[in-house]
């Protein structure tokens, strides 16, 4: 049996510190992101080249969204199904005055093995009630980009597009897409 027939509901934890973070949670992140880029995902870290990559060279990106976090300011939640980490996302609290009451969501992954098993959306249903009660925001934002059906998933789960960047992405030479802003009130 494959993952996909058997995985059960995740089970959630949050990072609030770079403490929280052991080893095994960085490890595991970093393979995380390195088979979702790998997979073809849209979440290719500053810095780092484009697929094929590996682990080690996503590493200094999940230290540094390790580092930064801090209970108030920045959150990784973590889907696990048994032992494995399934998937994650990170929400950051806008750092400007006008804006504190806002925050963005990054890096929402789903391991390639839990693809199709639901593991994202429950992470984004999750998400909002973290955003609003623990972290008193208002109002949630994130970029997607066009030409993978990414808006579709995230209207599926509540969010509205609210612009366009037309261009704004290049993926690879000839190939420009759109970044999509998408907007979810809390």
């Amino acid at each position: 049996m494959t993952v996909h027939e058997t995985a059960s509901a995740p089970a959630f934890a949050q990072l609030l510190r770079a403490q929280d973070a052991t080893e095994t949670v960085r490890r595991d992140l970093g393979e995380c992101w390195a088979a979702v880029i790998n997979a073809g995902g849209a979440v290719v870290p500053m810095g780092c080249r484009l697929p094929p990559v590996s682990p080690p060279q996503v590493e200094p990106a999940v230290e540094a969204i390790v580092q930064g976090l801090a209970p108030q300011r920045s959150r990784l939640l973590l889907a696990s199904v048994g032992d494995a980490l399934a998937g994650w996302v990170l929400l950051r609290r806008e750092p400007h005055a006008l804006e504190a009451h806002c925050g963005t969501v990054n890096h929402l992954q789903t391991h390639v093995r839990f693809r199709g098993t639901g593991v994202g959306a429950a992470l984004m249903r999750r998400l909002p009630a973290i955003a609003r009660e623990e972290m008193g925001l208002e109002r949630l934002r994130l970029t997607v980009r066009a030409g993978l059906g990414l808006e579709d998933f995230y209207r599926g789960v509540g969010w509205t597009e609210v612009g366009r960047w037309p261009g704004a992405l290049r993926v690879a030479p000839g190939d420009d897409r759109d970044e999509i802003l998408m907007s979810l009130a809390l």
